[in-house]
């Protein structure tokens, strides 16, 4: 086989996997525009009943509202858990000793433990904690992601120990070293802790769904599982809200793509 050959299966290869990828978002898209029927009939052109998915959408959902709940709980939830994780992280590899590694191990071993096993004892405790339907009560499961301090630790093998020295003679306190010289160093880091953080808490069903029991508290995914709920299923209006709520985390992944991929290359080193 010659070269040109390879390179032209390679590329067919990879067109075809491309649109096999991209066929659901598109399947979806085209979904949100046609009536129920057309979409049970798999009907695969653009249809005109999007405005009418929208006003049937928005008159039986209070979309907007779950839409601000699922942001509000996603954002403060990336912001705290990029404010402990990256502390973590750094703490145990600048300062590290034997008991602090023994420490990290525990850590990472939680990440073997499913959450639903978890959910039972994490619901009695915030119940007696009186935080069930808050934001606290939504954030404390996600912010220490032991996920995101292993990539912060991985990332500060990279940080050179002359630089912090060198701070350290120039009188900058610890917590100033990190701020001013880590943070500013890390930004690929950030972004892809940004990227998983933020999708991780926007796209969560399953802790929303036992610690929000009001209906005024629910997220965008409760919100669309509630949508299947009924006897019977309006598959335009379905896919609407699924694709208002897969646009977030698309803007977000796609703003950060490459300082995504950097920062996860950068952090399995």
């Amino acid at each position: 086989m010659t070269k040109k050959s390879t390179i032209f299966f390679m590329y067919g290869f990879l067109s075809i996997a491309s649109l096999i990828s991209i066929f659901p978002l598109v399947w979806m898209v085209i979904a949100a525009t046609n009536r129920s029927v057309d979409v049970v009939a798999g009907k695969l052109t653009i249809g005109g009943n999007l405005f009418r998915n929208y006003l049937n959408l928005t008159s039986s959902q209070n979309v907007w509202k779950f839409f601000f709940n699922s942001a509000k709980y996603a954002v403060l939830t990336t912001v705290l858990s990029l404010f402990v994780c990256s502390l973590a992280g750094y703490a145990f590899e600048i300062y590290h000793d034997k008991w602090k590694d023994r420490l990290f191990t525990v850590i990472l071993m939680t990440m073997m433990l499913p959450f639903v096993a978890l959910m039972v004892p994490l619901f009695q405790m915030f119940s007696k904690a009186r935080l069930l339907n808050s934001t606290l009560g939504f954030l404390l499961p996600s912010l220490s992601a032991p996920l995101l301090i292993m990539m912060f630790r991985q990332a500060a093998k990279s940080f050179p120990g002359e630089i912090i020295e060198a701070a350290r003679i120039d009188g900058l306190s610890e917590i100033q070293i990190f701020f001013r010289m880590f943070v500013p160093m890390m930004k690929s880091t950030y972004a892809a802790a940004v990227t998983i953080s933020f999708m991780n808490a926007w796209n969560n069903y399953l802790w929303p769904k036992v610690i929000m029991t009001k209906g005024s508290s629910q997220t965008m995914p409760m919100m669309i599982s509630s949508l299947t709920a009924g006897y019977t299923t309006d598959y335009g209006m379905l896919m609407l809200a699924v694709l208002i709520t897969t646009l977030p985390t698309a803007v977000v992944f796609f703003v950060l793509q490459k300082n995504f991929a950097e920062g996860i290359t950068g952090a399995i080193k």
